[in-house]
C-alpha cells in the first residue's frame, strides 16, 4: 500500500524521460494511466500511505512530494479518520504531522534519514516508524497500520472467472466493447439470480449442534461412530478387542498351581463370580 502511488509517479517520470520530455509523446500515455488509476490508486488512503512513507518523503524536496493533490488527499483522509472531531484532527495534522513534515525530534536524526535512504530488502517502513515515531504516537499508530496493508486482487477474481467463461476459443474474435458488455451482463445476472434464490427459496437451517445427528443422511455409513484420533469405527474396535489375545494371556492359561495337599490345579479351574475367586472341586 505504501508504494503504489509513489511507484506510479516514478513510472510516469521514467516514461517522460524515455520520450525526451516531448509532451505530445507522453501525454496520451499519461491520460491512459490517469484514467485507469482514477478512483483506484489515487484515493485519500493511497495519498496518506504515500506521504507517510519516509522513503519518498525524506528522499525528495517537500514541494515535489507534498503537492496540492497529496495535501488535499491527506486532509480528506484525516476527516474520514476523525469525523467531526477538530481536537483530534488538530493533534493529528497540525501537531504530530507537523513534526514529521518539518523533520523535528527523532525524525531529524542522521540514522533515521539513513534508514529510509534505499528501498532494498532491509528497508521496512513499519519498522522505521516503530524506531523513530515515538514522539508522535497517534501518527505512528496510523502510519504503521496503513503501511502494513498489502495489495490484493481477490476482489477481481469473480470478474475474471466470468471473463474466462465468455472468452473461449470460439468467441475470441469479439471486440473489446462487446466482450466487456457480455461480462457485465452475465456477472450481474448471476448476482440477481443469487439474490432471488436467497429470498424465494425456503431453506431449513442446519444448526452446528445438529451436524453430528445429520451425518447419517449426509454421507453413506455416516451413522457409524469413529474412535477419536484413530479413524477406526467402534464396531471394528470391538471386533479387534474380542479377537485379540496376547502371548502373555495364552501363557497364563497353562499356569499350574501347587497346594500343600500335593494337588495340582489348572488355572482354568478358577472362575470369577461376584468378584470372589472360588476353586471348583
Amino acid at each position: 500500500m505504501g508504494f503504489l502511488y509513489g511507484e506510479l509517479k516514478k513510472a510516469k517520470e521514467e516514461i517522460r524521460d524515455g520520450l525526451k520530455n516531448v509532451e505530445s509523446n507522453y501525454r496520451p500515455i499519461f491520460e491512459i494511466i490517469d484514467e485507469k488509476s482514477k478512483g483506484r490508486l489515487d484515493s485519500p488512503l493511497h495519498m496518506a500511505a504515500y506521504v507517510l512513507n519516509p522513503y519518498y518523503f525524506f528522499n525528495g524536496s517537500t514541494s515535489s512530494i507534498y503537492t496540492n493533490e497529496v495535501s488535499n488527499g491527506f486532509c480528506t483522509f484525516t476527516d474520514i479518520l476523525y469525523p467531526d472531531d477538530l481536537e483530534k484532527q488538530n493533534l493529528f495534522v497540525n501537531i504530530e504531522f507537523g513534526k514529521y513534515l518539518n523533520k523535528e525530534g527523532p525524525f531529524r536524526r542522521p540514522l533515521a534519514l539513513k534508514g529510509c535512504e534505499k528501498n532494498d530488502e532491509f528497508y521496512n517502513p513499519v519498522t522505521w516508524w516503530t524506531n523513530y515515531g515515538s514522539d508522535t504516537p497517534n501518527l505512528q499508530t496510523i502510519a504503521k497500520r496503513i503501511l502494513s496493508l498489502t495489495a490484493s486482487s481477490s476482489g477481481c477474481e469473480r470478474n475474471w472467472s466470468t471473463f474466462e467463461g465468455i472468452h473461449t476459443k470460439k468467441k475470441n474474435r469479439l471486440d473489446t466493447n462487446r466482450l466487456n458488455n457480455l461480462v457485465y451482463v452475465q456477472f450481474n445476472s448471476r448476482l440477481m439470480d443469487k439474490r432471488k434464490w436467497g429470498t424465494d427459496k425456503k431453506v431449513d437451517i442446519l444448526l452446528a449442534n445438529d451436524a453430528s445427528n445429520a451425518q447419517g443422511w449426509i454421507v453413506d455409513d455416516g451413522d457409524d461412530e469413529v474412535e477419536p484420533g484413530s479413524g477406526i469405527e467402534d464396531g471394528e474396535v470391538r471386533d479387534l478387542e474380542d479377537d485379540f489375545q496376547s502371548d502373555n494371556d495364552a501363557a497364563e492359561e497353562n499356569v499350574e498351581f501347587e497346594s500343600d495337599d500335593d494337588v495340582v490345579f489348572q488355572l482354568d479351574e478358577y472362575v470369577v463370580e461376584d468378584e470372589a475367586l472360588e476353586i471348583l472341586s
